[in-house]
């Protein structure tokens, strides 16, 4: 049986799966044996599990994701009571089966109903420019130095994630892409941020700040030059890296942390991005629990300070996340680790699609501009319902 005729199989029968990108095409991981959902309680020891083999299977690891909300309880921030669809604040599994897929995925999807693209923002221009402004003020004060705002955009609607997972991945392509289907939800993402990639006492993080828009008049040498140009774009990509590098320093050998690749363009479908790399050499007294807490969730999507940030982010927020700056990734049993940031993603739970953006706002940014930013950074995946 061919790979298309596999995974058209695979869909059809309602088992759960997962597809993350990998370097040379997509994982398919499927035939769970475990599901661990989890919560508050039983995180640690989750992230804790010890398993000693002499040989590895590459099955050997739990797959899934932490939500948003999992991870501020992670390191001690509280968020305030605000509207939650229960969503489970974190799921992972153990799959028993993975399949190597090429880069372009190919499904054949019979259902030819379309759906409408009707979707409603929870933030229309007039609020998003007062919180802005609330948030300016907060920047003027010293309380923090950079914002990220959320606004979510959702449509009541029944999906196939396979087949918007395989038109996503064929016109916006990112390194970080996955999906996952299960019986009650689905998430479908384009994202392109690594936060976490170890192996062994090597660690990297990859943080992305600065957005410019694509046109005819806008390739990515253009691109680069508007970056290095803009003040606003430079000051929030610098503040980024330095916050991520001080993260990495906390777990990391003294020196070891070091930027192996600066501000360069990365190109996605309608936009393009400011990148750097971050490496560093893990402390040898360092668990995987303590690359977690001092990792997540990534800077990049939520500002700096990231504590001081967080907690005026969650006080000014009325609905939870749920998944949105949460991370998706696996942990093998051998202790390494992939994870990325959970932006640019669909997630599909009792029939409701939503998805979540957020733009950075500095000293220097505007509302309007930055406002127009979330929905570019939305449109590849609203496009999906056209």
């Amino acid at each position: 049986m061919n790979i298309t005729n596999q995974l058209t199989q695979l869909h059809n029968s309602g088992k759960p799966y997962i597809i993350y990108k990998s370097n040379k095409g997509f994982d398919l991981y499927t035939d769970f044996s475990k599901k661990i959902v989890l919560n508050n309680k039983n995180i640690y020891s989750f992230i804790n599990k010890k398993k000693i083999h002499n040989r590895y299977k590459n099955t050997d690891l739990f797959i899934g994701f932490f939500g948003y909300e999992l991870l501020n309880n992670l390191i001690g921030v509280k968020i305030p009571k605000q509207k939650n669809i229960n969503l489970p604040k974190g799921i992972f599994y153990k799959p028993e089966k993975k399949i190597t897929l090429t880069k372009n995925l190919d499904y054949r999807n019979n259902n030819n109903t379309k759906q409408k693209n009707n979707f409603k923002i929870n933030i229309n221009k007039n609020s998003y420019t007062k919180i802005f402004d609330k948030f300016k003020k907060k920047i003027k004060s010293g309380e923090t130095y950079q914002i990220k705002i959320c606004t979510k955009y959702k449509t009541n609607s029944e999906i196939n994630p396979l087949d918007y997972f395989c038109r996503l991945s064929m016109t916006n392509l990112a390194p970080e892409a996955f999906m996952i289907k299960d019986k009650n939800y689905s998430i479908i993402s384009c994202s392109p941020e690594n936060l976490i990639t170890k192996k062994g006492s090597l660690i990297t993080t990859k943080p992305i700040a600065g957005t410019v828009k694509k046109n005819r008049n806008m390739n990515k040498a253009k691109a680069l030059k508007y970056f290095r140009k803009n003040l606003k774009e430079t000051k929030e990509h610098n503040m980024i890296v330095d916050m991520e590098r001080n993260d990495l320093s906390r777990i990391c050998k003294v020196g070891s942390v070091k930027l192996s690749k600066a501000k360069v363009v990365e190109e996605y479908k309608d936009l393009f991005h400011y990148v750097s790399l971050i490496r560093g050499t893990l402390k040898k007294s360092i668990k995987n629990i303590d690359i977690i807490k001092a990792m997540m969730p990534g800077g990049s999507v939520i500002g700096c300070p990231k504590i001081n940030t967080l907690n005026l982010l969650n006080n000014q927020e009325r609905e939870n996340r749920n998944i949105y700056t949460g991370s998706f990734g696996y942990i093998k049993f051998n202790g390494d680790m992939r994870f990325n940031i959970i932006i640019r993603s669909i997630l599909n739970f009792k029939n409701i699609s939503e998805i979540s953006v957020a733009s950075g706002v500095v000293v220097d940014s505007n509302a309007r501009h930055e406002f127009n930013e979330n929905y570019l950074k939305a449109k590849a995946l609203i496009d999906l319902f056209k």
